[in-house]
């Protein structure tokens, strides 16, 4: 796959393209190359993404709500329009205390 061949042709509002389930994370691939990816997902407060790494840096940007994420160890509170790096291979997880919508841009290394 070429430069993000599978992202939409037109104009779209990420925040309409998914939506908040009772009690769950919800995810949708938007884009995917061989160079990375970018992700939606959609957070019922209360819920999250337990503590993992990737080999690629990642960017979160956050459309809808908060996020607490944490970061090697270290607690962030990301609001929306707000962006925060992972660093490749550092272990963080995603909480969301109110329903909440991110991006999520990951970047895989050549």
């Amino acid at each position: 796959m070429t430069a993000m061949e599978s992202a939409p042709h037109h104009p779209v509002v990420l925040i309409d393209e998914i939506q908040v389930q009772p009690g769950g994370v919800v995810s949708k691939v938007v884009a995917r190359a061989d160079t990375g990816s970018l992700t939606l997902f959609a957070f019922d407060g209360g819920e999250g993404l337990d503590e993992h790494s990737t080999p690629s840096t990642a960017m979160v940007l956050v459309l809808e709500g908060t996020l607490r994420i944490r970061l090697g160890g270290e607690d962030h509170t990301v609001a929306q329009g707000e962006m925060l790096a992972l660093p490749p291979g550092k272990p963080h997880a995603v909480r969301a205390p109110e329903p909440a919508k991110m991006l999520l841009v990951l970047f895989k290394a050549p």
